[in-house]
Order: structure tokens, then sequence, then C-alpha cells
């Protein structure tokens, strides 16, 4: 007996209800993913680059020097090769104590060497209980001398340190240069950054941003220079010549804040993104260790191995890392601690 027409219909019209709810749903999951993760305040800066400035020809000058002295004159500096991440945690602790601060040594062991967390310290005048963290890791990977990955960063956190010397911000600020970011400590126990939050945490302290200073130096404006992990290259711009400040879902209201800060100081080009962290590539570094601890973190980053040729290899020297654009980055960074704090 075959099915009355009737029946047929209401069947036919079932399914195409149940469609339809399905795409709306799915409609108002692309709206809602768009505007929490991907929408950003302000405008990318587009055109040719501005002169640089007199403050930034000197920022430009101090970057280099000290990316050649970490990643040039001292080297490979890990577990490996212990001298050299002695002697580049010794050359940031003088050089911090060159401006006036005084450096604490975060110290802890693994296999009967001592590793060292390198910070300094503002107190806020308003609001000393809340703190901003800046930091960026000293270590390089296992054979590598580590110019963009990570010396950049950490010259970059030692530039912004010299820069807030003499400031006095409402809420305090931290700077921070973590050991053992890199492998065989990524993202386990002993990694310097989880060390330090860890201890944060268990000091109840109210950390309300942690700015995480990542390879930070390698700029290209040739097409196809961007790569990205899939979806994210159907979004975002193919040319390597931009900034990029990237978070958790949980820190995207940080994340905002910062890309509008940048935005409405800097004229340099940047993108921001608050995304899951299953996506490759969004918990590459330090900022890491402080969501484990819930606190808010984002990283700003080139993007590393998804722009960097020479990431992880023993090619990454000083003369791959472009200081002009460095240092107009690190520029706009100053005015985002200041708004931050």
């Amino acid at each position: 007996m075959s099915t009355p027409w009737f029946k047929i219909k209401l069947v036919d019209r079932a399914g195409l209800l149940r469609l339809g709810i399905l795409s709306i749903i799915l409609s108002i999951a692309i709206i809602w993913g768009w505007f929490v993760m991907i929408q950003m305040p302000g405008t990318s800066y587009q055109g040719e680059l501005p002169p640089l400035s007199q403050k930034e020809i000197a920022l430009q000058d101090a970057l280099r020097w000290d990316v050649e002295k970490l990643a040039g004159e001292i080297g490979r500096r890990n577990s490996i090769y212990y001298e050299g991440l002695t002697d580049a945690a010794n050359f940031l602790t003088t050089s911090l104590t060159q401006v006036g601060y005084q450096v604490h040594r975060q110290a802890y062991a693994i296999n009967n060497q001592t590793y060292y967390n390198l910070e300094v310290e503002i107190l806020g005048t308003e609001k000393p209980d809340e703190i901003v963290v800046i930091g960026g890791h000293y270590d390089s990977v296992y054979i590598s001398p580590g110019a963009n990955d990570n010396g950049t960063g950490a010259a970059a956190t030692l530039a912004l340190a010299r820069l807030f010397a003499d400031k006095k911000p409402a809420r305090t600020l931290r700077f921070v240069a973590f050991v053992n970011e890199e492998p065989p400590f990524f993202q386990t126990e002993n990694m310097g950054s989880l060390v330090y939050a860890k201890r944060c945490r268990d000091r109840n302290e109210k950390i309300v941003a942690m700015l995480s200073l990542e390879t930070m130096g390698y700029y290209s404006d040739e097409i196809g220079s961007q790569k990205y992990p899939f979806p994210l290259g159907l979004i975002y711009p193919v040319q390597g010549n931009f900034i990029s400040f990237i978070g958790n879902t949980a820190s995207g209201g940080l994340v905002r804040d910062v890309v509008a800060s940048f935005r409405r100081q800097a004229q340099f080009p940047s993108e921001g993104a608050a995304l899951p962290s299953m996506i490759s590539g969004v918990d590459w570094s330090d900022h890491w260790s402080f969501w484990q601890q819930g606190y808010p973190g984002l990283m700003v980053t080139d993007t590393a191995p998804f722009r960097y040729p020479h990431y992880h290899t023993t090619e990454d020297t000083p003369d791959k890392v472009n200081y002009d654009r460095l240092a107009r980055v690190v520029a706009g960074l100053e005015q985002v601690i200041a708004d931050l704090t």
C-alpha cells in the first residue's frame, strides 16, 4: 500500500522545518563567533609606514644591540647550553639594575641545575593590588641562537622596562623574563612561566592582564608570506606585515582592549583574535601558563612558524630581525601598557 500524499507532505514539511531551525542556529553561531572571536575595535593601519621618530630610532638601536647580545654573542641558551642561559640571565639582570630596578630572581631546580625567572616591579599608586604582567622568555630552543624566538621578546621586555623605569602607574606593573619556555619544558610543570604563575595564584595575587611578548621581529610585504591554521586563512591577511594579538575566548575582553589601544596610537598594521585554545598556535607561549591559573592573558607575536621561515633553526640569527618594524611595535606597546596601568 502506498503512503498517502498528505502524510508525505507532512514529512517533507517536518524535514524542512528541522533544516530551517538548524540553519538559523548555525547562522547565530557564526555571527556570535565573528563578534566574540574575530571582530576587533578600530581599524588596522594601512599604507606606507611613516618615518621613525627620534624615540623609535633610539629604540631600534637598543633592540638591535640587545638581540645581538643575546643571540649573537651569547647564542644558544637552554638546559643543554646552560652556560649561555646563565649568561643571558646575568645580562638581563645587569641591564635592569642599571636603570634602577631591584631584580627578584625566582629560583627553582631541575636535575641539579638552577633556573631563574627574573622579575622587576613598579608598585601601583592607586590600585596596587591590581597587577599587569609584561613578559617574554629568554631561553632558546636546543640548537638555535634564538634571535627572533625569543631574543626579540626578551629585548622588547627589557626595552619596555627601561621606558617605564621612572613612571608611576596606577596599577602595579611587572616585567618578567621567563626561563624554560622551550622544549623539553614547554607546557610542563617546569616551564618557567607556569612556575611563576602558580606562585602568583598561591599568593592570591590579582593579575588583571598578562602580555606575552613572543617572536616579534619578522615582517614581509610579499603576498602569501603569511600562513594560518585552518580556517583562519579565509579571514586574515596573506601578507605577513602585521603584529598580532592572540588570546583565548576567556581573555577576549583583554584582547579587544589591547587591540583598540594599539590601533588608536600606533601607525602599524595589527590583527587580533580571541580563539579557542584548541586551534594550533593559540597557546604556544607563556600566556598559556597564566590561563592555567585563571588569569587573562594574550600573546603579542609575528605568528612565529606561520610566517618566520627560520623558526627553531640554526638560521634564527640577529640579521633576520627587522629592527625598524620591531621598534614601531614596541613604541605602540608602551602606549598600550600605559592604558592598561
